[in-house]
């Protein structure tokens, strides 16, 4: 079953008249901006924020205009970022193609990154709601903090579980959380309905960077390289756990291959077959199931109406079940 697509369903019309604020926000008569616009955005993408605005706004009992302009904010945002990553991370494909830095060089994917986070925030202030500008201007801090950490942390080398969900909270969580709360403002939510949707975005942030890292250890169609969070240095939470459980020999073992930086084919496989098999998989299986837990308790206790409480809990599902 496609989770994702039956909330899409659900909101079709929501998420035409979202596409249409979003191609409105993007467009230029410069025309190197407009062949860059025309290829990062030539196919739709997954869309999971701006559904995320969109529904809990519909949850909260209206849609209005400045929420499809929220909606655009984080998703600009969102795209902004992943543009910047790529050259930090100097990577080469995103979903699947060549990604910006790859087609059209570092120089000119970090401007076009700039050109789209103007735009975001152009986007917020139409919300006019000086809440929500404040909102997007914090998870900017944030994005841009939790990507530093995560360097940091790869360049020292810091095997830390604690240091983990500080970056994942920084740099993902914390756009589910904006996206959630945009929604319930713009959807008239009080401030402790506001303050739930908040906690629930984090746990679906936390849970979605989870899922996404455990994709690194198999061979799957995800849309990047196996094992490129190793190659990038990346310590993330199957690892992290392997490390610290594994017998001593064999973790210092595997240690010293990630400090030696020498990431060969033979190298990444031999570390990502060492945090399979002294259960890191299923430890941050077992971590997401928990957050997963506490995200379901918070929907149960909505007081809307069961058709949308369903569509909340498919998310979950979708979360925990998504194959890239």
């Amino acid at each position: 079953m496609d989770q994702s697509k039956i909330i899409k369903d659900f909101l079709q019309d929501e998420l035409l008249l979202f596409d249409s604020y979003f191609r409105n926000s993007v467009k230029s008569d410069n025309p190197r901006v407009a062949e860059m616009i025309t290829y990062v955005f030539n196919t739709s993408g997954k869309r999971l924020r701006p559904m995320l605005v969109l529904l809990t706004a519909k949850a909260c009992g209206r849609i209005i205009p400045e929420t499809y302009h929220g909606a655009v904010t984080v998703e600009l945002l969102h795209t902004a970022t992943l543009i910047h990553d790529d050259v930090i991370d100097k990577s080469e494909t995103r979903r699947g193609k060549k990604s910006v830095n790859a087609i059209y060089d570092n120089t000119k994917a970090v401007l076009f990154g700039d050109y789209l986070l103007s735009t975001a925030l152009l986007e917020s202030v139409k919300t006019n709601d000086l809440e929500i500008v404040a909102i997007i201007s914090e998870l900017g801090q944030n994005l841009s903090e939790g990507e530093l950490n995560q360097y940091c942390v790869a360049q020292e080398i810091i095997v830390d579980e604690d240091a983990y969900f500080e970056v994942i909270d920084k740099k993902t969580a914390s756009l589910m959380r904006a996206s959630i709360t945009i929604g319930a403002i713009t959807g008239g939510a009080d401030k402790e309905l506001i303050s739930q949707f908040s906690r629930l975005g984090t746990l679906l942030g936390i849970c979605f960077q989870i899922q996404d890292d455990i994709f690194d250890y198999f061979q799957n169609d995800v849309g990047k390289p196996t094992g490129n969070d190793i190659r990038e240095g990346k310590i993330t939470l199957p690892l992290i756990y392997a490390l610290k459980n594994a017998p001593q020999d064999t973790a210092v073992e595997i240690m010293q291959l990630i400090v030696s930086g020498l990431y060969t084919e033979e190298n990444i496989e031999k570390i990502l077959a060492f945090a399979r098999e002294h259960k890191g998989i299923q430890y941050a299986y077992d971590r997401m199931n928990g957050f997963l837990e506490e995200a379901e308790s918070i929907i149960d206790n909505f007081a809307f109406d069961g058709n949308i409480k369903s569509l909340m809990h498919l998310f979950l599902t979708y979360l925990k079940e998504r194959r890239y």
